[in-house]
């Protein structure tokens, strides 16, 4: 990538982080932009975010796609993985040869490279000591990230930090913890409205989720008020691939 384009990329992927901050933005939308946009810009073959609920327990809120996101619910299950170092120290945790570290994380090793991955970075969503989630790229060769990309890739989960800690919308811990449930509540209605869609539409899952949003975002409207609406089936499978033609 020439230094012109990147620019430009990394102009367009600022701006798109900074649309998703206007009040009463769209949690789940901005984590699977900060998710798709690290990807494209730190040449990572896939992505997902581990969230902290309000009981400091991390729950995945967005991937890039299914092996990842399967991922991060493995790492959760064996609690294992460089991802719970990153949020227990705050510390990044980048260019991680999963051949060297058998030893260390030998399941979560193991389920990565299954998955076909050979290395990994974790960055932490964090602002002033608080560590709210991390940001996992998974990577299908040795991948080596420059000082610069890991600074890139913190400024990046910053932006999205500040979104979710921004202090006139929280101004409280107390609502914190409730929009971060909230946003808890809405990954779980999306995870079951993309099955719903996907079976009613005869489309994988990763496309179900795109109609998904492409018509939250045309329509101006939560994720999770559209995906509840296709569970109860106020909102139909066929007004949806029809609308997003």
């Amino acid at each position: 990538m020439n230094e012109t384009s990147r620019e430009q990329r990394l102009s367009r992927v600022f701006v798109a982080l900074a649309d998703t901050l206007a009040d009463d933005f769209d949690v789940i939308d901005l984590l699977h932009t900060l998710c798709e946009r690290s990807v494209e810009l730190l040449q990572a073959d896939a992505a997902g975010l581990l969230l902290a609920d309000p009981r400091s327990r991390l729950q995945v809120m967005a991937s890039t796609t299914e092996k990842a996101n399967l991922l991060e619910l493995f790492v959760l299950q064996n609690d294992e993985g460089p991802c719970l170092d990153c949020y227990a120290t705050g510390q990044q945790m980048v260019n991680i040869d999963l051949n060297e570290v058998a030893e260390r994380w030998p399941r979560f090793r193991a389920a990565t490279v299954a998955l076909g991955y050979d290395s990994t970075h974790a960055l932490p969503l964090r602002l002033r000591g608080q560590v709210i989630g991390v940001l996992n790229l998974f990577c299908t060769d040795r991948s080596t990230l420059s000082d610069a990309d890991v600074e890139l890739g913190q400024a990046l989960c910053d932006i999205a930090t500040v979104g979710l800690l921004q202090e006139r919308t929280v101004r409280r811990s107390e609502l914190l913890a409730e929009q971060l449930q909230s946003a808890l509540n809405s990954r779980i209605l999306i995870e079951q409205a993309k099955g719903v869609l996907s079976e009613r539409a005869g489309i994988g899952v990763a496309d179900a989720f795109t109609l998904l949003r492409t018509h939250a975002r045309r329509n101006q409207l939560q994720l999770g008020v559209v995906a509840a609406a296709v569970i109860d089936g106020t909102l139909a499978a066929s007004a949806l691939t029809t609308s997003n033609r």
